[in-house]
Parts: C-alpha cells; sequence; structure tokens
C-alpha cells in the first residue's frame, strides 16, 4: 500500500497516511480514460449547426422558364441544391452530441488518473487549506512552496472541507482550479499537472471510488 505525506500549507511534513490501492494503485486503463474524456468533451458540444433544405429556403415555387425553347437548361424550381441559393443537401441540422459511459468505466478511468498521478508524484496531500477571508496573495504563496521543484505549476486543488474563501483565493490564479473533492472528474484532472488535495478530500474521494 502506498503512502503520501501530508503537508502543511507551508510545505512541512506533519505524518505519512496510506493510500488504498484500489484507489491510487489501480490499473491504468488508457481506453477507459480516452472513453470518458470524449464523453465529456461530448457533452459540452452546443449541436446548434444548422442548414436549409430544398424544402425550407425562401423561393422556387414558380419554374423560372418554360421547358422548352429558351436554350437554358431544363429546370423546375430555384431551391435545388445546384442553384446558388438554393438547399442544403445533407446538411447539419441540430442534435445532441453527449453519449454515456458505464458508471464503471467513469469509475476505473478516474482510478486510472489518480494512480497516474501518484505514480508521477504529481499528487500532494494537504492538511487543511485555512483562509480566514480571500487572499490571492497568500494562496499564491502557497502553492509556491507546494510545487517549488515544479516546473509547471498548473494545479487541481479539490478540497473536501470547501470554504468559499478558499476558492475566492485561487480563481484568479492563472493555471489554479479550486473545486469540491467530489467534483473531481477525469478530464478536469487531466487537464492540471498537479492534484492538491486535502486530507477530508482525501477521504471523500476514497469513499467514492474504493472496491
Amino acid at each position: 500500500m502506498a503512502t503520501v505525506s501530508v503537508l502543511t500549507a507551508e510545505n512541512a511534513k506533519i505524518e505519512d497516511v496510506e493510500l488504498q490501492d484500489s484507489v491510487f494503485n489501480a490499473p491504468i486503463k488508457e481506453h477507459a480514460v480516452h472513453q470518458v474524456v470524449c464523453s465529456q468533451l461530448a457533452s459540452r458540444r452546443r449541436g446548434t449547426s444548422s442548414t436549409k433544405g430544398r424544402s425550407e429556403v425562401s423561393g422556387g415555387g414558380k419554374k423560372p422558364w418554360r421547358q422548352k425553347g429558351t436554350g437554358n437548361a431544363r429546370v423546375g424550381t430555384t431551391r435545388s441544391p445546384i442553384w446558388r441559393g438554393g438547399g442544403i443537401v445533407f446538411g447539419p441540422k441540430p442534435r445532441d452530441y453527449s453519449f454515456s459511459v458505464p458508471k464503471k468505466m467513469r469509475k476505473a478511468a478516474l482510478r486510472s488518473v489518480l494512480t497516474s498521478k501518484v505514480q508521477e508524484s504529481k499528487l500532494i496531500v494537504v492538511d487543511q487549506f485555512d483562509f480566514d477571508k480571500p487572499s490571492t496573495k497568500r494562496m499564491a504563496g502557497i502553492l509556491e512552496k507546494l510545487l517549488d521543484k515544479a516546473s509547471k505549476k498548473s494545479a487541481l486543488i479539490a478540497l473536501g472541507d470547501w470554504t468559499e474563501s478558499v476558492w475566492k483565493s485561487g480563481r484568479n490564479l492563472p493555471g489554479v482550479r479550486v473545486v469540491h473533492a467530489e467534483n473531481v472528474n477525469v478530464y478536469t484532472a487531466l487537464q492540471y499537472d498537479y492534484l492538491i488535495i486535502d486530507k477530508a478530500g482525501l477521504s471523500i474521494i476514497e469513499g467514492a471510488l474504493a472496491k
């Protein structure tokens, strides 16, 4: 069973905690991760693109000219798809692009992402974030200490003890996002280099994903 150090906001070690193998040492299933990411991105598509077919464009109710004798090609309507301003053949219509994936696959994909964070030493557990009032400057200082050796400083902060002051402290920092631990998902976790969790958030994630 893997262990990880619990740190203070000042990057001082408090203790070591054991991580559940079923969550943080699970088999990495790349196909499941791919499917879940595709599902999440597809559900964000608005699907509002639309074109008009020959029955919807204006005009074309009358035959433009008589069938024979003019020298022009025979034609029955100006709505023809081969005419400029005519209808569109097989054009896009508003549709729902979203598709669902099984709950077991979503959990397996998130376990895979969390396992990769542990293997790459990109999971940081903090005892708690204690903010009496919002302070972007203080949050920037905390992250500077926690990610001191990191060349890339983007981080997803997952809180079990949710406070609005912590969220407000991190929302204006580039490359930083603060979410509730219950809302950690595959795509969001992959967007950030580091995953920073407080102890309460760690318990929530393990409780949701443990087999």
